[in-house]
């Protein structure tokens, strides 16, 4: 099944332009229709990826941009968010649900990507997320 890129842009890495950047991305998958549940998971893994690689792979240095493809086969979207950081070694972030860090206000982003994507992967050393949602 042929795999159509329906994004491939850079967004600078300021916080302030992630709500923007996100809602473009979301009109440009109107056209597969999605259902609000696929809709939501899509724009609040976004998000957590975006912040993510702004704060933590790119520590916010204007200079910098977050590489972001997203491909669709019609059966699933696929979601690439690339920084321009060092990398990170997944394996160790924190589990948000045990006693220790459920009260933290932190941490939560990987967690909640995990749980609302199909597939994730962490690829280039920890600088790219890639997220794949299944399409009803």
């Amino acid at each position: 099944m042929t795999v159509t890129k329906i994004v491939d842009d850079n967004i600078p890495s300021k916080l302030d332009l992630v709500p923007g950047f996100i809602t473009a991305v979301l009109e440009k998958l109107q056209v597969l229709h999605l259902d609000e549940d696929e809709v939501f998971a899509l724009k609040l893994c976004l998000y957590e990826a975006l912040v993510n690689a702004i704060k933590h792979g790119n520590k916010e240095k204007s200079d910098q941009a977050v590489h972001v493809i997203v491909k669709t086969n019609k059966k699933k979207i696929i979601l690439e968010v690339t920084d321009q950081g060092h990398g990170f070694d997944f394996t160790r972030i924190p589990n948000p649900t045990t006693e220790e860090n459920i009260g933290k206000f932190h941490g939560r982003g990987v967690y909640l990507i995990q749980n609302s994507m199909d597939s994730v992967k962490f690829l280039n050393g920890g600088r790219t997320i890639q997220m794949v949602k299944v399409i009803k």
